[in-house]
């Protein structure tokens, strides 16, 4: 009868722990997601990948090198974008005429580095005031 205490202390002991281990655990929360969600995240991933992969046209790279942009900040830049955002720049470079392309694709960076300075996220051109200060 002496053995059979330490046991029942013990077999008390531990199903108290996994009670308590039970409560500690977050219950899963599980919801459809609709398509729109889905075509939506995808959609984002394919706007990032057309603007980044218009970086690696010749004529885009020696006009962003004249006019002093470096590659990597453009980059970050396309990698801070909204999905709203990145839409906006794909519809209009989707509109532009074929031979301005490139002109396109680079005023149209050159009006994202200037909305990132006015908002203070970046400081590339001097002459652009931040309006949060």
């Amino acid at each position: 009868m002496s053995t059979s205490t330490p046991i029942r202390r013990v077999a008390g002991t531990l199903a108290a722990l996994q009670l308590l281990m039970c409560t500690q655990i977050p219950m899963a929360q599980a919801a459809m997601i609709g398509t729109p969600e889905v075509v939506a995240a995808e959609q984002h991933q394919v706007d990032r990948q057309q603007l980044l992969q218009m970086l690696e046209n010749q004529e885009v790279r020696k006009k962003l090198e004249a006019l002093g942009v470096d590659r990597q900040q453009v980059e970050q830049r396309i990698g801070s974008l909204t999905s709203a955002e990145l839409a906006e720049f794909n519809r209009q470079l989707a509109e532009a005429p074929a031979g301005g392309n490139v002109l396109g694709i680079i005023v149209l960076f050159l009006v994202i580095f200037i909305i990132t300075d006015m908002l203070c996220a970046t400081d590339v051109y001097t002459f652009v005031r931040c309006i949060n200060r």
